[in-house]
């Protein structure tokens, strides 16, 4: 086996666990547990490589919102909004705030990632016949399809599951586990879901130091699909994707900065660098292995690794200072570490 297949290795890594399993007094139902989840990982895995290239958003939200319910009618706006921008969405597939985002989407636009339930969670008749939609029965696996293969998250008001995988992904996010990606709540004009939700999240999480200021730069809220689309597209304008290459993170953009806007960058986020400072470079050798984003012009630094809400404020100014449109290019997966 060549030492420079990285795929070959992982596999033979993942053989040998399986052996030892054999060799070691592990329940039945522990094995089950991994076997299941593998199988259910690989065929996911599987159905969304096809569309590795496309962005998608990721749309939470309570399975028993009727359709006459006007968050209903904004998740439909939303998700119709989001196919016509050229994005497509991944919902967990069931009724209410699912079904109304594959209904604005279309089917051609919509992933469904089901959790299997003794009550409630049947997958939605658009999205039941759609090759795009994997069954699963552990909510781990589910949540790691619905961070991996998206770019942006979407909120809506929901019950204790939407706000569990709104808790996971901002998680997930501040900790630096996942990838930086915009995070809207939407929530009808009327409507105080979100915020009742900010009352508790600042009364009790923020003044008891439980999280920081810069922690709210991680998430918006919106009353209107037009605002929270702008926000997921526009976080795209200049910003590409990053990925960490030894102790240094490289932003890969669209565009380069001007030396007025780099000597600006290095003034306005010196407390995101550890050592030295901001630099521009070309595709760095360890990023041989995505070709397709080669061309793409770098932002090279040692990030401190713990502040992701003023990354998040590091890339919306990168954002704001490019006045050339966004080019689509080729995207990179989205990944957890």
């Amino acid at each position: 086996m060549p030492a420079s297949d990285p795929k070959a290795t992982l596999l033979k890594e993942m053989l040998l666990s399986v052996i030892k399993l054999h060799e070691a007094d592990v329940d039945v139902l522990n094995i089950k547990i991994l076997n299941r989840a593998l199988k259910e990982l690989r065929y996911g895995f599987k159905v969304f490589h096809p569309y590795r290239r496309t962005r998608k958003v990721s749309i939470f939200g309570s399975a028993r919102t009727p359709p006459e319910d006007p968050n209903y009618q904004l998740g439909f706006r939303f998700g119709r909004l989001l196919s016509e921008r050229g994005f497509m969405v991944i919902t967990g597939a069931g009724p209410g705030i699912m079904f109304a985002g594959h209904e604005g989407a279309g089917h051609a636009h919509s992933f469904g990632v089901n959790i299997m339930l003794p009550f409630e969670q049947g997958a939605n008749s658009l999205i039941a016949n759609n090759e795009k939609l994997v069954h699963l029965k552990y909510f781990f696996s589910r949540k790691l399809l619905f961070v991996k293969e998206s770019h942006a998250t979407a909120l809506f008001p929901g019950g204790f599951g939407t706000l569990d995988e709104g808790f996971e992904v901002l998680t997930l996010i501040q900790t630096g586990k996942a990838n930086l990606t915009p995070v809207v709540c939407l929530e009808a004009p009327g409507c105080d879901y979100w915020e009742r939700w900010m009352d508790f999240v600042n009364d009790q999480l923020l003044a008891r130091g439980l999280i920081s200021d810069i922690d709210l730069a991680l998430f918006k809220i919106f009353h209107d699909e037009e605002g929270a689309v702008e926000e997921i597209e526009s976080f795209y304008r200049n910003y590409h994707s990053y990925r960490f290459v030894n102790d240094k993170l490289v932003l890969r953009l669209h565009h380069p900065l001007s030396p007025e806007h780099l000597a600006q960058l290095n003034e306005t986020f010196p407390d995101l660098v550890v050592t030295g400072q901001f630099m521009q470079s070309p595709a760095l050798p360890e990023e041989q292995d995505e070709p397709d984003l080669s061309e793409l012009p770098r932002l090279v630094f040692h990030y401190n690794r713990k502040d992701t809400g003023r990354l998040r404020q590091l890339i919306d100014w990168l954002n704001a200072s490019s006045s050339q449109p966004n080019s689509p290019g080729s995207l990179s997966p989205c990944s957890v570490a």
